[in-house]
């Protein structure tokens, strides 16, 4: 018997940010084990989509056939409550939270609480929530109530990559991946490189400039006010081998991101061997294991300039991490152990109006 599922996403799967990647990778390793995944792209401008959006998405969501398996990415289902309302009595919904939406940078008060109340209540109506880590888990848990035995935790896989040595080089390269949006503190990242500007050290950020072009604005402005912009690149939105060079040439990746569900590339850098410098905020201290980097408080430009100070002066303090990094990534899942772990949960949850999975 063939298996069926509907996997609704918010626009384009090709999008390159950590969750659609995600979704990408579980959809292609489901189909993979013999799954028959339905793509639903419901339209742009998630998670503040216009009237015209919601009702579209609206619309095909009520096409989908009665008693379907449905697993709809957060990103959309957050906002959607009432959609989910009308969806739960017939089909059998999966929520997949990469990022509760409350939790971004830049919202103000009000808007952050408007967002929480719309996940909680669209949450409510999942017969099972899927997230991709344990500090996630434990968010949805006391704040969004869901309960311990309708949550199930699949994290992201990597790619098993051969990480080369890392020969000390006069000039150190450090990398960050990810959009530039407030989130991620590239302004807190480049405060503290000011603050080192006396040291040898270049810095390249592969990630999209497009999704606040405001915040890409602001960037600029504070990289020329401080004389740095000889020294950072911006690679843009990158295609994957590209990706897979830049990790290759990094001696340290370095993202002070003020919250993360999971953080892919921080993962993803450890996987390829290189030594992270990132945050204690959100699930990052259950990515980043202890031996593979170190993590500063958010927001800290001191701390985080002086910890870049240490090891950009230090090549073996590098080579320790570079080898914790590598030690660590072993123990990482695959992609295709992520989607086995995920299949298991559809499967329970297709057999389970409000059962219990682990």
């Amino acid at each position: 018997m063939v298996k069926e599922v509907a996997f609704v996403v918010p626009g384009d799967l090709a999008t390159p940010t950590g969750g659609y990647v995600y979704d990408r990778r579980i959809i292609a390793e489901l189909r993979a084990l013999g799954w028959h995944v339905q793509v639903l792209d419901i339209g742009d401008g998630f998670p503040c989509p216009t009237a015209q959006t919601r009702a579209g998405a609206r619309r095909r969501l009520a096409e989908l056939p009665g008693g379907r398996l449905i697993v709809i990415d957060g990103l959309a289902l957050g906002v959607l409550a009432e959609e989910a309302q009308a969806l739960a009595p017939g089909c059998r919904l999966v929520a997949l939270v990469h990022h509760p939406l409350a939790l971004e940078t830049g919202l103000s008060a009000e808007e952050s609480l408007a967002l929480r109340d719309s996940e909680r209540a669209a949450l409510a109506c999942a017969r099972h929530v899927i997230t991709t880590s344990p500090g996630t888990a434990r968010v949805l848990v006391a704040d969004y109530a869901v309960a311990p035995q309708r949550l199930s935790i699949v994290r992201p896989g990597t790619d098993r990559v051969a990480a080369r040595p890392r020969a000390p080089a006069p000039v150190v390269d450090l990398l960050a991946v990810g959009s530039v949006v407030p989130r991620k503190g590239y302004d807190v990242l480049v405060a503290a490189l000011a603050g080192i500007s006396d040291l040898a050290w270049r810095f390249t950020i592969a990630g999209d400039r497009e999704r606040a072009p405001e915040t890409a604005q602001r960037l600029d402005a504070q990289i020329a006010g401080l004389g740095l912009a000889g020294r950072v690149t911006f690679a843009g939105a990158v295609a994957p081998q590209r990706l897979m060079q830049l990790y290759a040439a990094a001696d340290l990746f370095v993202l002070p991101s003020r919250f993360e569900g999971y953080g892919m590339a921080y993962a993803e850098a450890i996987a390829h061997g290189v030594p992270v410098v990132g945050t204690q905020a959100g699930a990052i201290p259950d990515t980043v294991p202890a031996g593979a980097g170190v993590l500063v408080p958010p927001d800290d430009v001191e701390a985080l300039a002086a910890i870049l100070r240490g090891l950009i002066e230090s090549p073996g303090e590098r080579e320790r991490l570079a080898a914790g990094a590598r030690a660590a990534a072993a123990t990482f899942p695959s992609w295709q152990e992520s989607a086995a772990l995920f299949a298991r949960v559809l499967d329970q949850a297709a057999e389970q109006v409000a059962g219990q999975v682990q």
